[in-house]
C-alpha cells in the first residue's frame, strides 16, 4: 500500500508542477519523463497487486480509482514532455496578427503613445477572445503569457517642425512608429539592440540603437542618469553616410542628425510567450481521482 501511495502522490506531483511552473526545460528531458511514466506504471503494478489481496470491493475499487488517476496525470505529462514544441516568443508590432498553428491568432494592442499596457488578446476558433497577461492563461494544451519588452517610438521632423511620415520597408508593419529592436550590434565592447527606418520625404534611411540607462550614462558622459537612450545615425536613401548625422537621444528629448530632427522614447510593449503544458482538464481529473482514491482507501 505504501507503494501505491507514494508512487501515485509523486506522479500527480511531477505532473502538477508542469501547470504551476510551465515553460521549464528540465520538462523536455527524457529523464524527466521516463520517470513520470515509470511512476504511473508502478502505480498501476502497485494497484494491481493489491486489488488481489484487499478484502473489501470498496477498496479494491479506490486502488483501481488511484491507479486510473495517476495513469491520467502521468501519461499527460509526458505527452507535453515529449510530444509539445519548445517554448515560443512572438513578438508583434502594434495592430499586427500573428498566427499560431494549433492555437488560433494572436493580436497585439494598439499603441498611440509610448504608455500602451494593453495585454495582447488570443483569438481563437469557436470561443471567445480571451485576454493574455504577465500571470499567464491556459489554452488547450499551452499557457501563454506576456513578457514586457523594450522598444522605441520615433518620430521624425524636419528642420521647420513638420512631422514626417515614418516607414519600415523591412519591418513587420511598414507605417509603424514603433521599432521592435530585433537585431543586434557591437558597439565599444556592448551588444546592443537596433532596427531601421526610412523617412521617404526626407530621402532618409536611419538606423537606431538602444541603450539601457547604465550604457546611456557612459556615452552622454553622465547626461541623463537613469533614462534609456537611442542612437541615430542617419543615412542618405542610397544607405551612404552623411555628416552630422549621428546623435543620442537621451529620455527622449529632440536631436538634430542627418537634416533632421529625431526624437526616440523608449518604452515597454508586450511580447507574447507560447509554452507547452500538459492538458488542463485530464491532469485535474487525474489529481482529483488520485486524491479521492487514496482518501478512500486509507479510510476503508
Amino acid at each position: 500500500m505504501i507503494v501505491l501511495i507514494v508512487a501515485a502522490l509523486a506522479a500527480i506531483v511531477l505532473a502538477g508542477v508542469q501547470l504551476a511552473l510551465p515553460g521549464q526545460a528540465v520538462y523536455h528531458a527524457g529523464w524527466y519523463n521516463v520517470l513520470l511514466a515509470a511512476l504511473a506504471i508502478v502505480t498501476l503494478a502497485a494497484a494491481r497487486r493489491w486489488t488481489r489481496s484487499a478484502r473489501s470491493a470498496r477498496r479494491k475499487i479506490a486502488a483501481a480509482v488511484v491507479a486510473a488517476g495517476a495513469a491520467i496525470a502521468g501519461f499527460a505529462g509526458v505527452a507535453s514532455g515529449l510530444l509539445a514544441p519548445d517554448n515560443q516568443t512572438y513578438v508583434g508590432a502594434p495592430g499586427q496578427r500573428i498566427r499560431v498553428e494549433s492555437l488560433g491568432a494572436l493580436l497585439f494592442p494598439l499603441a498611440a503613445d509610448s504608455t500602451a499596457t494593453d495585454a495582447v488578446t488570443l483569438e481563437r476558433p469557436l470561443h471567445a477572445a480571451v485576454s493574455i497577461g504577465e500571470r499567464g492563461r491556459y489554452a488547450g494544451n499551452f499557457v501563454l503569457r506576456t513578457q514586457p519588452r523594450s522598444v522605441v517610438y520615433v518620430e521624425a521632423r524636419d528642420l521647420r517642425g513638420n512631422r514626417l511620415t515614418v516607414t519600415q520597408p523591412s519591418g513587420t508593419a511598414f507605417l509603424s512608429p514603433v521599432l521592435m529592436m530585433q537585431h543586434r550590434q557591437t558597439i565599444a565592447g556592448l551588444d546592443l539592440p537596433y532596427d531601421s527606418f526610412n523617412v521617404p520625404a526626407a530621402r532618409r534611411i536611419v538606423k537606431a540603437v538602444m541603450f539601457t540607462p547604465a550604457q546611456a550614462a557612459m556615452f552622454a558622459h553622465g547626461a541623463g542618469i537613469g533614462a534609456p537612450a537611442v542612437l541615430f545615425a542617419v543615412d542618405d536613401d542610397r544607405e551612404r553616410p552623411l555628416p552630422h548625422a549621428i546623435a543620442l537621444s537621451v529620455a527622449g528629448e529632440e536631436v538634430r542628425a542627418g537634416g533632421l530632427r529625431l526624437r526616440g522614447v523608449v518604452a515597454s510593449y508586450p511580447a507574447a510567450e507560447v509554452v507547452a503544458a500538459p492538458n488542463l482538464p485530464a491532469t485535474a481529473l487525474g489529481v482529483l481521482l488520485v486524491l479521492g482514491g487514496l482518501v478512500a482507501l486509507i479510510a476503508g
